[in-house]
């Protein structure tokens, strides 16, 4: 999966050594992003639409999926993730309905505006600096049509900080994140890459686009890691003293004085007997049931979420982690459709 999503970008390469001229492929370039956020504006904009004629909804939850997976310090097929996802959804397994009971086949609980085309972004030679942007414009799409608020199904982790910047930017101050993951994703830049997924939590920061981050399920974490939490004042929830944070994180009130509260949820904060299929396995994990309490009882005005590194080339045959990331999806939905 690497290699290929390397070969357009290597392609381009010749093309530039060949002497094509650069302001040929720099046009043919600018077209493909145009129609590909043309494309999401326009989606967006009808589902918007049809929310808004259906009347009653202060904000509903949509659907953009972001399948990248070239920033992945291991495996690459979070990049399959989303239509994964969205099949696992509407699995005639089981029924349409929240644990609290809204209907997700309401369009103003649940919508879908498809797709940022990564690979075909990639393929065109666009590199990760305009494709960081690519992703923050598309989120600002959606929440251009009130009252949709993003959903993001990723992709590896690294495709937070393009969506976490473009909801603050939209909002205009920072947010709140609740963060779920086996690793806390903020060394400076990992392996040398300033976008790795390991990387995005450092971005986020930076760039002042969080006021507080806390870090739930940690069980995978380095000096640099403690040091970097300290550097911007992380508040990190380790899984050796869960048994002692449970009642506080359970009980969680966040987003008061900022613009609202923004989700990133990598599904290897679950246990792997939970959720195998993830690209960096780590034992120890929370509960599937840890994870929805604390979803459930968070007191907070949910502005986005995102839903990350779901690997389909590790899932068991029948598909479970699918399923879990799909349950997912529908609780997060749930918290920030009203």
């Amino acid at each position: 999966m690497r290699n290929i999503g390397r070969m357009g970008i290597h392609y381009m390469n010749r093309l530039h050594a060949a002497n094509v001229p650069a302001d040929l492929i720099e046009k043919g370039q600018k077209r493909v992003i145009e129609a590909s956020l043309t494309l999401i504006r326009e989606r967006a904009k009808l589902k918007g639409e049809l929310v808004r004629a259906l009347g009653g909804a202060v904000a509903s939850s949509s659907l953009l999926g972001v399948p990248l997976g070239h920033n992945s310090s291991f495996l690459q097929g979070p990049a399959f993730a989303p239509p994964r996802i969205r099949e696992a959804i509407w699995c005639g397994s089981t029924n349409a309905t929240t644990e609290e009971g809204k209907e997700l086949n309401d369009p103003r609980v649940l919508t879908d505006v498809g797709d940022v085309p990564v690979q075909e972004l990639r393929d065109c030679g666009v590199d990760d600096d305009r494709l960081m942007h690519i992703i923050s414009e598309s989120v600002k799409l959606v929440m251009e049509e009130d009252p949709l608020r993003p959903l993001v199904l990723g992709g590896d982790h690294s495709i937070s900080f393009p969506v976490v910047r473009a909801v603050s930017e939209k909002l205009g101050g920072p947010v709140d994140i609740l963060h779920l993951d086996a690793h806390p994703d903020i060394y400076h830049a990992f392996e040398g890459n300033k976008y790795s997924h390991a990387s995005s939590f450092a971005r986020i920061m930076e760039g002042g686009y969080a006021r507080r981050l806390l870090q739930v399920g940690i069980r995978s974490i380095t000096s640099e890691g403690r040091e970097q939490g300290k550097r911007f004042g992380v508040e990190q929830f380790e899984m050796r003293s869960f048994s002692k944070d449970r009642d506080l994180l359970e009980n969680l009130k966040l987003g008061e004085g900022v613009k609202g509260v923004y989700i990133s949820l990598d599904v290897d904060c679950l246990d792997p007997a939970f959720a195998p299929g993830v690209s960096h396995i780590e034992p120890g994990g929370l509960s599937f049931r840890d994870v929805l309490n604390i979803l459930q009882n968070l007191q907070a005005n949910v502005v986005a979420a995102d839903v990350v590194e779901f690997n389909p080339q590790r899932d068991t045959v029948d598909g479970m982690t699918a399923m879990v990331a799909a349950k997912l999806v529908r609780e997060l939905t749930a918290k920030i459709s009203k």
